[in-house]
């Protein structure tokens, strides 16, 4: 389902994470993010309060946003998240995020995303393509 084009946008990119719930929907860029070998999406959770509850309220439904800002190849990637708190995903967030805010921050967990659907954004005769 994730081509190699979808897999370097991700790994190259910021990401934007929306959710919702009651309503309100809720948008937030990421920096802490990965692409697992097996093609789950991985976000280190540091400032994710309103995220993690949408996510408790509406079953994981989760949906992520990816673009390149000079060719405009972007997708959108929907799915279904888990929060985890250990392990070495986990491990690896800390790592990151203790060392770029010298100790003042940490990740408290991570999201480990399940894609589900990959749809084309990019400008053309491909937009709203599902891959």
């Amino acid at each position: 389902m994730m081509n190699e084009n979808v897999k370097n946008l991700l790994k190259s990119s910021m990401w934007d994470l929306a959710t919702c719930a009651e309503g309100e929907p809720n948008v937030v860029p990421v920096a802490f993010k990965d692409v697992t070998g097996d093609g789950k999406l991985v976000v280190g959770d540091v400032f994710m309060e309103t995220t993690l509850n949408n996510i408790k309220a509406n079953n994981g439904r989760i949906a992520v946003s990816v673009y390149d800002g000079q060719s405009l190849e972007g997708y959108q990637i929907k799915g279904t998240a888990e929060y985890v708190t250990e392990g070495a995903v986990v491990d690896t967030f800390k790592a990151m995020v203790e060392k770029m805010f010298n100790g003042a921050a940490t990740a408290k967990g991570a999201l480990v995303i399940t894609p589900e659907k990959i749809i084309v954004t990019t400008p053309g005769a491909e937009n709203k393509k599902v891959l």
